[in-house]
């Protein structure tokens, strides 16, 4: 497989019988990993995935995308769910060596932090609750849940920052040891948990949620797959909180909080545990900034830059995290 893209809409439209491109795609913002697209053609109007080369690479990519649309599929009967596009049969449809996946186009918008109210968050508590209670029986847990947090060498990162003088040097070299703390208490944590796990969508963040005429839609399910759902509600409720400012709103956590428990009952657990398993995506994120902004793992220079400015972000994510978590275990 080619390590950067490849895009041919043209024969995409041609495969999937889309229509005629009415003008040239236009680039949108769709997260961090991929490339997102707005098509119009003479069908109608399209979001487009181009999904990154390099991630397509890594030998398990393919098996997670087919699980996550199943579970995407599942959900669809109990939660609002884009689907993708599917065409003879497949929903992952591949042109010249370059993956996509095509949705219907939604007239709506996800909210920025500023616009999140109570209700919104409430609301998404008890979508979360029943995508929790939904019956995934048909699809079939891992077995393997030793070892899936590993310790990650931070140093040799630091080292190979060093000899690139990468910008993000000092402040990784800064907190490198609590790099490793934290990735300790994740596995921990993970090891403590890995025994209760569900189906879920995992990255039920705003971004990923598109509102059309007030009411939600879920998109973006590609993360989708098994977690503890305690730390998942409160991984969830953490994202539909958090303002503007990057801090946490009590009122708004407490009333996601209220909406999933109105819907799932009462729940208990050591929301420590919980909590500091959190720790891990943004460490795993950290890392694959860090292979990104060291041409490790990226397909171009626009992906090496972006690797290179997540780096900061996330390293200040992470230390306001740790700020977080004695405080909301207080609530709960």
């Amino acid at each position: 497989m080619n390590d950067s893209y490849n895009l041919q809409f043209e024969k995409l439209c041609d495969s999937l019988e889309l229509g005629v491109l009415l003008k040239a795609p236009e680039a949108i913002s769709g997260g961090l990993l991929h490339r997102m697209f707005a098509i119009e053609t003479s069908t109608g109007k399209y979001a487009v995935k181009a999904l990154n080369p390099q991630i397509m690479a890594r030998p398990t990519a393919f098996d997670n995308y087919i699980q996550s649309e199943k579970i995407a599929a599942i959900a669809a009967s109990h939660v609002p769910v884009q689907l993708a596009i599917i065409d003879k049969g497949v929903f992952l449809h591949h042109i010249d060596g370059q993956y996509y996946m095509v949705f219907d186009w939604i007239e709506g918008c996800s909210l920025q932090p500023k616009e999140i109210t109570r209700a919104h968050c409430k609301e998404m508590g008890c979508i979360l609750a029943e995508m929790h209670k939904t019956d995934f029986s048909k699809l079939e847990k891992s077995h393997v849940i030793s070892n899936a947090i590993e310790e990650i060498d931070w140093r040799s990162y630091l080292n190979k920052g060093a000899e690139s003088r990468s910008v993000w040097l000092n402040p990784l070299c800064e907190n490198v040891d609590q790099l490793y703390e934290w990735n300790s208490r994740a596995k921990r944590s993970f090891e403590i948990l890995a025994e209760e796990r569900i189906f879920s969508h995992r990255d039920l963040e705003p971004k990923n949620v598109m509102w059309k005429q007030g009411s939600p839609i879920l998109i973006d399910w590609e993360s989708a797959g098994e977690i503890n759902p305690k730390h998942d509600m409160i991984e969830t409720a953490i994202y539909w909180s958090i303002n503007e400012f990057g801090k946490i709103e009590k009122d708004k956590f407490l009333a996601f909080v209220d909406g999933y428990q109105e819907r799932y009952g009462k729940i208990h657990a050591n929301w420590k545990t919980a909590l500091e398993l959190g720790y891990w995506s943004k460490l795993e994120w950290l890392e694959y900034s860090l292979k990104r902004s060291l041409r490790i793992e990226c397909a171009d220079e626009k992906e090496q830059e972006l690797g290179t400015q997540q780096v900061a972000g996330t390293l200040k994510a992470l230390i306001d995290y740790e700020g977080m978590v004695s405080e909301i275990v207080g609530w709960l």
